[in-house]
C-alpha cells in the first residue's frame, strides 16, 4: 500500500508547522518539507524547529531552480542543508540525481540508520519510453539510493502506461509519478502498480507539482486506502472530463457493495490509441462521454444492437479479452423525461403508451448523446427535430430517424406548435461557463418540458429559465444516475446497483 505524502509549501516555518498538523488531521502518512518555498530560509534554525516539532515522518526536499524548485541557491549551501537534515535525523531526504554522487559521498559513514535517501529525477518536458525509464531506474539505483523517484510529464494519457509498467516490475522501492492533467491517474493508482508513495496537496492551490489531487479527493473520492494490487480499474473517458462526477458516484457505490474496484478520470485525446494501450484485464471497463461516444463504436470488438443503431457507445466492459460496447444514455434520459411528464399527468396521444408519443421532440446537439436521445424519443413515438451547429451533421441523424432539421440560427423562432419537448445535449452552460444557454429564454415558453444533459451545475441557466417560462425542468442528474445504474449492472454482471447510495453521492458533491 502506497504511503500518502502531503508536500508543505508554506513560505514561513510557522505556517509550515500549522499545515503539518492539518496534513496529519487529514490522514497523511508523511509530509514533505519543501525548503525552497520558505522565505529567508535559515538552515540550522528553521530545520531544527521543523524536525523537532514534526508529528509525522518527514521528507526534507530543497529543490533547486534547475530541477523545478522555487529559488536560485548556492549548490553547496543547498547540499549542506540536506546534510544537516540527515544529521538531525530526518526520516527521508530527497536529492536530485545530478547531485546524488556528491551528496552520497558527503554523508558516507555519517547517515543515521533511520534516514532513507530518495534520489529523484524530474522531467518537465515529456515521459520517456519504458526502456529509457528502466535505464533511468538503474542509474538512480547505482548512486546508492534507498528509494528511486521519477517524475515525468504526460503529453498524452498513454504516457502514464510507461510509468505503470516500470513501477510494476521494479525490484526496489519506487515513487513513479506523471505530472499534468493527463497524469493524475498515476497518483490515484500508485498502490495498484507498486508505488512506494504518492503526493497529494493539502488543499487546492497548495500543490507542489501540476496534476496533484487534494488529499481530501484522494481519500474521499477515489478511496485511496482501498486500492491495491488486485483492484479492478474503471473510469470515464472524455475531453473535458474532470467535471464528471463519475468517480464520486461509482467509488461510493463500489465501496458500499464491497467491490474491489476504483473509478478514475481519463483525459483522452486519441481514443483508439488509448484503447490499444490500456488493454490489460486490470482496466475492466469504461464510461465514455463527449466527444468520444461515436468513435468508441469503432473501438469495441462487439457493439450491442441498440448502441449500433444509435451509433454511440457510453458503456464498455471487458469480457474474455474483448471490449463490449453498450448505450445506457437513451434509457436514462428518456425514462427521466417520461417520469417527469407522468408526474404532471401529461399523456401522449396513444392510450397507455409513452407520454412522449406524438410529441415534437427537439434535440440540440448531434453528438453521441444527441443521437441517443433522438433515437429514444423516436422509439417512444415522438416526432424528432435536430438542431446543431453543423447542418449536415443534424440532417444525417434526422434522415436516419425520419425527422426534420432546424438550423441553429432558426431555433429561437421555431414553434410550429405548443407543448414541445426540448433536450439540450451540448456542453453549452456546463462548468465553468455556466452563464450561457443554448437557446434564448423567450423561446422556452413554447416548450412543455426542457431537459438538459448537463449536470455540472445541476441547475443550469437553461433549466432555471425554463422553469421561469413555465416549462417542466429535468436535470441531467436524472439521466446521469439512470445511465450509471445501467453501467454499474453491466460492470458487475447484473448485480443490483445501490441507487440510493449513488444518488446521495452525486447530490452531496456540489
Amino acid at each position: 500500500m502506497a504511503l500518502l505524502c502531503v508536500p508543505l509549501v508554506a513560505s514561513s516555518v510557522d505556517q509550515m508547522l500549522l499545515d503539518a498538523d492539518k496534513a496529519k488531521a487529514s490522514g497523511a502518512d508523511v509530509v514533505e518539507l519543501r525548503l525552497d518555498f520558505l522565505k529567508n530560509f535559515q538552515p540550522r534554525q528553521d530545520l531544527g524547529v521543523l524536525l523537532r516539532e514534526k508529528k509525522l515522518p518527514t521528507i526534507v526536499t530543497y529543490r533547486p531552480k534547475w530541477e523545478g524548485g522555487q529559488v536560485e541557491v548556492d549548490e553547496q549551501k543547498r547540499l549542506g542543508a540536506l546534510r544537516l537534515a540527515v544529521e538531525l535525523g530526518s526520516d527521508y531526504v530527497d536529492v536530485e540525481l545530478k547531485a546524488a554522487d556528491e551528496f552520497m559521498k558527503s554523508i558516507s559513514g555519517k547517515k543515521p540508520e533511520k534516514t532513507k535517501v530518495i534520489v529523484s529525477s524530474h522531467n518537465y518536458e515529456n515521459t520517456p519510453s519504458v526502456d529509457d525509464l528502466t535505464n533511468l531506474v538503474a542509474k538512480i539505483q547505482s548512486t546508492g539510493a534507498g528509494i528511486v523517484k521519477i517524475a515525468t510529464t504526460a503529453k498524452d494519457i498513454t504516457d502514464v502506461s510507461h510509468m505503470f509498467r516500470v513501477m510494476a516490475h521494479c525490484q526496489v522501492p519506487i515513487i513513479g509519478l506523471v505530472m499534468g492533467d493527463r497524469g493524475v491517474i498515476s497518483r490515484v493508482l500508485a498502490s495498484k502498480f507498486g508505488g512506494y508513495l504518492t503526493f497529494a496537496s493539502l488543499e487546492a492551490g497548495k500543490e507542489s507539482a501540476d496534476g496533484q489531487p487534494t488529499i481530501k479527493d484522494l481519500l474521499e473520492v477515489y478511496n485511496f486506502r482501498q486500492v491495491g494490487r488486485e483492484t479492478q480499474i474503471y473510469g470515464i473517458i472524455g475531453k473535458p472530463v474532470y467535471h464528471s462526477k463519475g468517480p464520486v458516484l461509482y467509488n461510493k457505490a463500489f465501496s458500499s457493495v464491497g467491490l474491489d474496484a476504483v473509478y478514475v478520470h481519463y483525459l483522452v485525446d486519441d481514443l483508439p490509441h488509448f484503447v490499444d494501450v490500456y488493454s490489460s484485464p486490470d482496466f475492466a471497463g469504461f464510461s465514455c462521454t463527449i466527444p468520444h461516444k461515436e468513435i468508441m463504436c469503432e473501438c469495441c470488438d462487439e457493439v450491442d444492437p441498440v448502441a449500433k443503431d444509435i451509433g454511440a457507445v457510453n458503456a464498455i466492459i471487458r469480457r474474455d479479452g474483448k471490449l463490449l460496447g453498450y448505450n445506457t444514455d437513451y434509457i436514462g434520459a428518456i425514462s427521466a423525461i417520461e417520469d417527469a411528464l407522468r408526474a404532471e399527468n401529461i399523456q401522449g396521444n396513444v392510450p397507455g403508451g409513452s407520454p412522449l408519443a406524438g410529441k415534437l421532440f427537439v434535440v440540440i446537439g448531434a453528438g453521441g448523446a444527441g443521437k441517443s436521445l433522438a433515437y429514444g424519443a423516436k422509439e417512444k413515438g415522438a416526432r424528432v427535430a435536430i438542431s446543431n451547429r453543423s447542418y449536415d451533421r443534424a440532417k444525417e441523424i434526422a434522415d436516419s430517424l425520419g425527422g426534420q432539421v432546424i438550423p441553429l440560427s432558426e431555433l429561437e423562432h421555431f414553434h410550429p406548435e405548443e407543448g414541445m419537448i426540448l433536450a439540450n445535449t451540448t456542453p453549452v452552460g456546463m462548468q465553468p461557463k455556466t452563464g450561457v444557454s443554448p437557446i434564448p429564454k423567450s423561446a422556452l415558453k413554447h416548450y412543455r418540458l426542457v431537459f438538459d444533459a448537463i449536470y455540472t451545475p445541476i441547475d443550469t441557466r437553461l433549466l432555471t429559465e425554463a422553469k421561469e417560462a413555465g416549462a417542466i425542468p429535468v436535470s441531467g442528474v436524472e439521466m446521469f444516475l439512470r445511465q450509471a445504474k445501467g453501467q454499474f449492472e453491466l460492470y458487475t454482471d447484473g448485480s443490483p446497483a445501490p441507487v440510493d447510495v449513488m444518488r446521495e453521492a452525486v447530490l452531496s458533491k456540489k
